[in-house]
């Protein structure tokens, strides 16, 4: 689910700015063990699949290019914290879930096991963020981005294998929507609060676009998933988008 972008424009003049080299330094060598991760995976899932490594490869790799943009923007710690490397990790396991777009996974219980790993550990990278006193914008956001590419590419698993049509992607795309909305609506682009259930959203949608990946999922009852979580999604977005107009400068 894809939470809306409250903060869609981090100043690059912050002195957070100053001092990156250590958690620049620390995000390449947590990057190089989630490529392991990114192959291993990818492999297990599909095998020997050249296309597929590629896609699991090149996905990871816009991910992590991402995450060191951002983290040029300013981050006010002189060491990432193991609540950033856990994000990354989540990156790893969710782009290692676009191999079987290009080839169709052979352990079809695999993948809704990496995609389950991945969902256990949304939450962990927040706490470990407080206990180690390392709470920041740039995690906040990059959290939000593996979240809102997560609940993608299960929502592309789910059409590709057949699972669900393309009504599947109105509960991967919300976010993408947003965003793109807010290129041409700077109002949008506002602090929005933080609220508990925009957060108990994000995780029912990708708690259920895990359920489509399981393998004989009665249509049915994919369908009442699809539904009842994009309804969800339209009250959540459509309350911030409210707020935001009736906020806006």
């Amino acid at each position: 689910m894809s939470k809306p972008n409250s903060d869609l424009d981090f100043s690059a003049s912050s002195p957070t700015s100053r001092g990156l080299r250590g958690p620049v330094l620390h995000l390449a060598l947590f990057a190089l063990a989630g490529l392991v991760l990114v192959f291993g995976v990818s492999l297990g899932l599909t095998r020997t699949s050249a296309p597929s490594l590629a896609l699991g490869i090149g996905g990871y790799g816009f991910g992590v290019a991402l995450a060191f943009i951002l983290l040029q923007r300013g981050f006010p710690y002189q060491t990432l914290g193991f609540c950033n490397a856990v994000t990354l990790t989540r990156l790893a396991l969710a782009a290692a879930l676009l191999a079987p777009l290009a080839h169709p996974t052979v352990v079809p219980w695999a993948l809704f096991a990496v995609a389950a790993t991945a969902l256990s550990l949304d939450g962990v990278d927040g706490w470990l963020a407080r206990r180690e006193g390392r709470v920041s914008d740039f995690g906040a956001r990059f959290d939000m981005e593996v979240d809102s590419a997560l609940a993608l590419i299960l929502a592309l698993n789910a059409w590709a294998a057949g699972t669900m049509g393309p009504l599947v992607l109105l509960i991967g795309l919300p976010r993408y929507v947003f965003v793109a909305a807010a290129l041409g609506l700077p109002w949008l682009k506002q602090a929005l609060p933080d609220r508990f259930g925009r957060k108990a959203v994000c995780v029912a949608q990708i708690a259920a676009l895990i359920g489509l990946q399981l393998p004989g999922l009665p249509s049915d009852l994919g369908l009442a998933l699809v539904v009842t979580v994009a309804a969800a999604l339209l009250w959540s977005f459509g309350r911030d988008v409210a707020w935001l107009w009736r906020h806006r400068a």
